[in-house]
Formats: structure tokens, C-alpha cells, sequence
């Protein structure tokens, strides 16, 4: 079974402005190349050849950087008139994204993973394989997701923003879900309604002992949402840590 993505680029971007007044945050620069180039290079160096983004009234800017699909790609724009949440934007995807396992990505986070294995491994599985979240080590780590782990080193809970994190991995915005990941979303949305958070599937799937998790090192993943952390990204960048590239070089 294919995987396809959804890279999720809505939102007002509250944190970057004031230059998201005039401009998403995904238009931004990391150094010499604007943060979508990365997260997009990501997603189809992952093999991944359908992707849906989302994007708030600047999705015409992103279709006009972005341009003309790669030969086998399929592109396709989702606007989101208004912000009303992570459900209700990727459920805006939902229509071009039906019956196939998923790469979720926010467009917040740039990684130097890539997933081309990863993203082979789980298209190919026979059955549901369950959700792949992407985590890593954290100092301060109250701003995410964060894994509760048992003496075996398993994930049996994902705990959001909290006061008093149980461990130090942050759960980052690029996951891997199956086929079930829809119902699951509609499940957690009737259950938690306007309190929902992405982090409520992946316990969906931590109930069933359908989910693992990978953890990366600290300069592999930078969430950067903020001056500092896209500060941070663009050094990366400029320091050749990143890769906007489409193709990984053989």
C-alpha cells in the first residue's frame, strides 16, 4: 500500500511575526532556500510521490513557489479559510488521502532523517503496521509531546505539554500512520472535540501496541517556529546540515 503526505502548512504563525503578517511561515528563509524546500525534500526523498498541502490564504504564493509537479508527483493545494484547529485542517486533506498509509507532516519541523527505508518498509508491511513517531532528546522538552516509556524502553503514552515532563523525548511533527489513522482521527475528534491534538491518535494507537518510535539526535530535528529556532535551522542550513533536494544524491 502507497504512502502519501500530507504537509500541513496552516495556522497564523503568531510566534515568527511580525513577519507572518505578510507572509506563511513556510515562505520564510533558512538562509537561501525558504523552509518549505526542506520539508518538501524530505517528503519525496522519502519516495513519497502523492502529497496534499494545507495552507491558509497564502496557499497561492506556496503553489506559485512550489511550481509544477516532479515527473510522477501529484500535487495537490488544500486552502483553509480559517483556522479551526489540527483536525479540522487535516481533515480538509481527507478527500485526496483516503484508503493508504500516511506521512504527517508539520511544516514546522526540519530533519536531516530521511526516510526512504523507513517509508519503504511501512508501505510494504501486509498489514496495518500502526503509526512510526519521530522522536528525540530534549532539554526542555514541556513545549511537545512527550513519550512515557516502561522499563523496556517502550512508548505506552504520549503526555501533551506537560508541567512535569516523564522523560526527555519530545515526540516531533512528522509521523507515519496506517490505513485505521481516520477513524482514529474521527474517534479522538467526537471524544475530545476543540481539546484535540495529534498526540490523542497516537494513543489510539499506544492502546492497541501499534505504535513505535524513532529517536533521533539533537541537531536532527529543529521544530523552527520561532525567531531563535529559525535562527538555528538556517545555520544548519548554511552550514549544509540540510537538504532541500528532491533526489538524495547516490
Amino acid at each position: 500500500m502507497k504512502t502519501r503526505a500530507i504537509l500541513v502548512a496552516g495556522g497564523k504563525g503568531s510566534r515568527l511575526y511580525p513577519f507572518t503578517r505578510y507572509t506563511q511561515k513556510t515562505l520564510l528563509p533558512l538562509f537561501d532556500r525558504p523552509v518549505i524546500d526542506y520539508a518538501l525534500g524530505t517528503i519525496r526523498r522519502g519516495g513519497i510521490e502523492r502529497i496534499t498541502i494545507i495552507s491558509n490564504e497564502h496557499i497561492g504564493d506556496i503553489a506559485k513557489h512550489v511550481g509544477e509537479s516532479l515527473e510522477r508527483e501529484q500535487i495537490h493545494y488544500v486552502l483553509e479559510e480559517e483556522p479551526q484547529g489540527v483536525a479540522q485542517a487535516l481533515l480538509l486533506a481527507r478527500p485526496y488521502n483516503k484508503d493508504c498509509r500516511l506521512m504527517i507532516y508539520f511544516s514546522d519541523n526540519i530533519t536531516t532523517v530521511e526516510f526512504e527505508d523507513l517509508v519503504r518498509n511501512f508501505s510494504a508491511a501486509e498489514d496495518p503496521p500502526g503509526c512510526l513517531l519521530l522522536a528525540r532528546e530534549e532539554e526542555h522538552p514541556q513545549a511537545f509531546g512527550v513519550a512515557v516509556l516502561d522499563e523496556n524502553g517502550r512508548i505506552t503514552d504520549v503526555v501533551e505539554k506537560p508541567k512535569n515532563p516523564p522523560s526527555n523525548l519530545a515526540i516531533g511533527g512528522i509521523y507515519l500512520f496506517d490505513e485505521t489513522f481516520w477513524d482514529k482521527l474521527d474517534a479522538a475528534v467526537e471524544e475530545k472535540g476543540n481539546d484535540f491534538s495529534i498526540s490523542d491518535v497516537n494513543r489510539a494507537y499506544i492502546a492497541e501496541g501499534k505504535a513505535e518510535f524513532v529517536s533521533v539526535g539533537e541537531e536532527t530535528w529543529v521544530d523552527c517556529g520561532t525567531p531563535e529556532t529559525l535562527l538555528q535551522a538556517g545555520i544548519m542550513a548554511r552550514d549544509g546540515k540540510l537538504n532541500p533536494r528532491p533526489y538524495r544524491e547516490r
